[in-house]
């Protein structure tokens, strides 16, 4: 059996934005650092609201004298539009990127098929780069087809395997699991999982974002969870007992993610919606009050 897959993600989409200005550009609206996305480094982070609300996540890479953004692929129009609205005078240019797919990779030797190195976000400006969430989660490429896979012993799995491993590992997948102008980022993760840069200059929504960390305001989080039954729909309510304890996100099979109360948490938690149990799992990397 090949030790090498892909699978293709049509619910993923990309935006190029080029001009002398896109780096300076782009760094004052979203929460990555973007002159890290130099040509040897891929970046995940997101726009947010000025009120600092989820709108859009983001995978950000630099290639031939341009940013791509992977996006996804039912709200690319809106973040196109809303990207062109902040022009204003910056040399920049921004338009959907339809020559090119993206992909989830995974397998055993993955990085060396690839030309990569093991940790997260290694990129080498070849439309290939190390998930810079974190390193279990795989791969991700940016192709007009699927022959360079293929060619590079990858063989093609189903959505479903990439998307339950996705699930247990805690990572949300855009708007399947993301609510515009709702969630917020550190529920979501996106401090354990190199979506927010602390360190760099103002950007639309740091002021909540920041906030929301230093005052420890944090009140949910977005994890996995095993489901006993029928799964649920995203945005089912959980209860414990009669209280509500969170809601679903997306699921595959016998998993899923759902963003729960944090006093829920415990383990043995009589967690249900509707006719299925549900079972918090917190993945290693996630960070939670003691």
């Amino acid at each position: 059996m090949a030790a090498l897959f892909y699978t293709p993600l049509p619910h993923r989409a990309l935006v190029k934005i080029g001009g002398e200005d896109r780096q300076t550009f782009l760094q004052g609206l979203v929460s990555a650092d973007v002159p890290k996305a130099d040509g040897s480094r891929a970046l995940y982070g997101a726009l947010l609201t000025p009120q600092g609300k989820f709108l859009h996540e983001l995978f950000i890479a630099g290639h031939d004298d341009a940013l791509l953004l992977e996006t996804d692929a039912a709200r690319r129009a809106d973040l196109v539009k809303k990207l062109s609205m902040y022009k204003l005078r910056a040399k920049v240019t921004v338009a959907a990127e339809d020559g090119l797919q993206a992909y989830a990779l995974w397998g055993e030797g993955a990085a060396s098929a690839l030309g990569l190195p093991a940790e997260a976000g290694s990129y080498h400006g070849g439309l290939a780069f190390h998930d810079p969430r974190l390193a279990e989660a795989g791969f991700r490429a940016w192709l007009a087809n699927e022959d360079a896979l293929a060619a590079a012993g990858f063989v093609k799995a189903d959505f479903a395997v990439w998307d339950q491993a996705r699930i247990r590992l805690g990572l949300p997948d855009g708007v399947r699991d993301l609510e515009p102008e709702k969630s917020l980022l550190l529920e979501n993760g996106f401090d354990e999982l190199n979506g927010v840069d602390f360190e760099k200059g103002c950007y639309m929504g740091q002021e909540l974002t920041a906030r929301t960390k230093y005052r420890a305001l944090i009140k949910k989080r977005l994890l996995p969870v095993t489901i006993t039954g029928p799964a649920p729909k995203p945005g089912a309510p959980i209860l414990a007992g009669e209280v509500e304890a969170g809601e679903m996100r997306s699921s595959c099979g016998e998993v899923g993610l759902a963003l729960l109360r944090l006093e829920h948490l415990t383990a043995g938690a009589n967690l249900t919606t509707g006719n299925a149990r549900i079972s918090p799992t917190p993945p290693e990397w996630m960070v939670l009050p003691a």
